[in-house]
């Protein structure tokens, strides 16, 4: 039931873009006529059904969707140069599905200075849901549309720069990458 539970989120995910295992989990559970289940699998477990997942039935699709993701990236973290970009989530780690966004930290003394910068530059966003949980929590998330692809830049405060985030949906410390890296990799694909 474990198995067919994360194959059935994992599939939930690719196919209609939900982003938050424990939803995608939940939902395969009822789907397979199991809510209560305790068989729920690990996101560790998801993830990895995401990628074969992929591997099998979005290959070409998600090959395309990353480079268009990593590209508007790229040209963004430049643009951003100043508020220290690093890319991570889907994007970085190789599963972003249909519907994902490219996800940039930024770190600025303060949000309003990005978002200034953002005005004279001329580019449009809007401000996206933020959880405040702790010190370590993001003062302000921005959404912008590159016409390609949507991208979410979430500003940290300065001092923040040197912690490593646990990504939510694995619990593992999450990967980030600089402008470097994220041009190396488009170089690869």
């Amino acid at each position: 039931m474990r198995r067919d539970i994360a194959s059935l989120a994992a599939r939930l995910m690719a196919e209609d873009g939900i982003g938050d295992f424990g939803l995608a989990k939940r939902k395969a559970a009822k789907n397979l006529g199991a809510p209560d289940s305790e068989a729920l699998p690990t996101n560790q477990e998801i993830e990895e059904a995401l990628r074969a997942y992929q591997a099998v039935f979005q290959e070409d699709e998600l090959r395309e969707r990353l480079v268009v993701l990593r590209r508007n990236a790229l040209e963004m973290m430049r643009l951003l140069d100043e508020f220290h970009p690093y890319l991570t989530g889907p994007a970085l780690d190789g599963t972003a599905g249909r519907y994902a966004e490219a996800e940039i930290e930024l770190f600025a003394d303060s949000a309003k200075d990005v978002e200034i910068f953002l005005l004279n530059t001329g580019i449009r966003f809007e401000h996206a849901d933020i959880q405040r949980i702790g010190p370590d929590s993001p003062e302000a998330r921005l959404r912008l549309d590159s016409g390609e692809a949507m991208l979410l830049l979430t500003i940290y405060p300065l001092t923040l720069e040197r912690n490593r985030r646990r990504n939510p949906r694995t619990g593992h410390v999450a990967s980030r990458a600089r402008a470097e890296t994220v041009a190396a990799l488009l170089e690869q694909s």
